[in-house]
């Protein structure tokens, strides 16, 4: 949370807020559970023997090991995704880095959003470091919690197991029900992202247009038709 709101708290060269943060990362309503990762995650007394820069900082952020959630990104692809830069760096740097990973790991983002990047810099670093960064990702490899969860839940909704808690305050057993049906309908929405591939609407517009230009020529044809049998 703290490095999400630093542009909202601190001057920075190039800004963010929640609002934009929500417009980027968010294509699809139902897909807005975000992994969220921070960087350098180091112990105390390592820190004077490891060198900060934003090469660094952007191989440790988008590695799995510095992830907060419990689902591995490699398993997955990423939708969108921003990265939050603190301290004194270069916005060229940092936008020449943030490229380099996505050229070299094309294969885990998804195709069809262009530039799913978002970067920002904001001038003060946090307390004790000279630089560091805030990673959120929209990733569909998140569905692995999901599932996670989904199947313990199952095992114990199977044996009605702690349902009387709840049932005794007055809710209804369909609505455990309707909870997993729409976590099942949210991981295969995930999956259906993930799996979809580009499509090239450049063709489908030509084939449309090809398609009306043949039905205007068939429909000038008729008329002329009809008017030489009139005549």
């Amino acid at each position: 949370m703290s490095g999400v709101t630093c542009c909202l708290r601190f001057p920075g060269q190039l800004n963010s807020d929640l609002r934009k943060l929500a417009v980027n990362l968010i294509p699809f309503p139902r897909l807005h559970f975000f992994m969220v990762g921070f960087a350098p995650l180091t112990s105390r007394g390592s820190q004077n023997y490891r060198a900060l820069t934003v090469p660094e900082l952007t191989q440790q952020m988008w590695d799995a090991k510095n992830m907060m959630c419990a689902a591995d990104p490699r398993h997955g692809r990423y939708l969108t995704a921003s990265a939050v830069f603190r301290g004194k760096m270069s916005t060229k740097e940092v936008d020449e880095q943030v490229l380099n990973v996505q050229n070299k790991n094309s294969s885990y983002f998804v195709e069809w959003i262009p530039n799913n990047v978002k970067s920002s810099v904001c001038d003060v670093p946090p307390t004790g470091l000279s630089m560091a960064s805030t990673f959120v990702g929209n990733s569909t490899s998140i569905q692995q919690m999901f599932r996670r969860v989904s199947e313990q839940f199952s095992a114990m909704f199977r044996r009605k197991a702690f349902l009387h808690w709840y049932t005794g305050e007055g809710m209804d057993e369909m609505e455990f029900t309707e909870a997993e049906s729409n976590m099942n309908d949210l991981v295969a929405e995930y999956q259906q992202y993930q799996d979809a591939p580009v499509d090239d609407d450049g063709d489908d517009y030509q084939e449309e247009e090809e398609e009306e230009e043949y039905k205007n020529n068939n429909t000038h044809n008729n008329h002329a038709i009809s008017y030489g049998n009139f005549n």
